[in-house]
């Protein structure tokens, strides 16, 4: 991909944990007294953004902090289940012998991060920043690139969702949307991506 410096999404991009999210939510919906996820609906829901998902579901701004702790909570007690989607590792490591610099910007938690990755894949990584609140992601990205001090023309942030292009955008990056996460490919290109990854194996193209 001729660049320096990859920071991924993890949930999505890396780590196929939508199954898990899924159930997840609905126990966070239980909990914090909002609507759950319409199966019916699924397909539409993926070509919405965070903030039209929050609305559809009657989730107030206030009450986010504690269902992402909720919820990253849950999914460790599930972390055991989840995998990597397939092709990731090997295009990990190739990225890697290239001299890549791979960085990893997510809301999920660090626990999280490292027990689906295992020691070996973990150690790839020059840099993991977790814990990003919902809207959160874009100080964790330029701390990515003061740590690095990589030049944001020779980076490239990989993700499955709006979110994920609206924070290269704030952060002057070019944006790779990943065609196997949460929002539609569809949603993704209308955000004017720098490429497109129809399959894992355009990672390394």
């Amino acid at each position: 991909m001729n660049r320096k410096l990859i920071i991924f999404d993890f949930d999505g991009t890396l780590a196929d944990t939508f199954p898990c999210f899924v159930r997840v939510f609905d126990e966070a919906a239980a909990k914090y007294k909002f609507k759950p996820l319409d199966r019916a609906n699924a397909q539409a829901l993926r070509g919405l953004d965070a903030r039209q998902i929050m609305a559809l579901h009657d989730i107030p701004l206030w009450k986010t902090p504690a269902i992402a702790r909720f919820m990253r909570t849950r999914i460790g007690d599930e972390a055991h289940s989840i995998t990597l989607f397939a092709g990731v590792e090997a295009a990990l490591r190739t990225l890697k012998e290239r001299g890549v610099v791979l960085t990893i910007v997510t809301s999920n938690a660090r626990a999280n991060v490292q027990r689906i990755l295992g020691p070996e894949l973990l150690a790839l990584f020059d840099q993991v920043e977790c814990g990003a609140g919902l809207f959160g992601k874009l100080p964790k990205v330029r701390k990515v690139l003061a740590a690095t001090g990589i030049a944001a023309a020779d980076t490239l942030l990989i993700g499955d969702e709006i979110r994920d292009a609206r924070v290269a955008a704030e952060a002057g990056l070019d944006f790779g949307a990943v065609a196997w996460g949460f929002n539609h490919v569809d949603a993704l290109v209308a955000q004017g991506p720098k490429r497109v990854f129809h399959q894992v194996a355009d990672l390394l193209v």
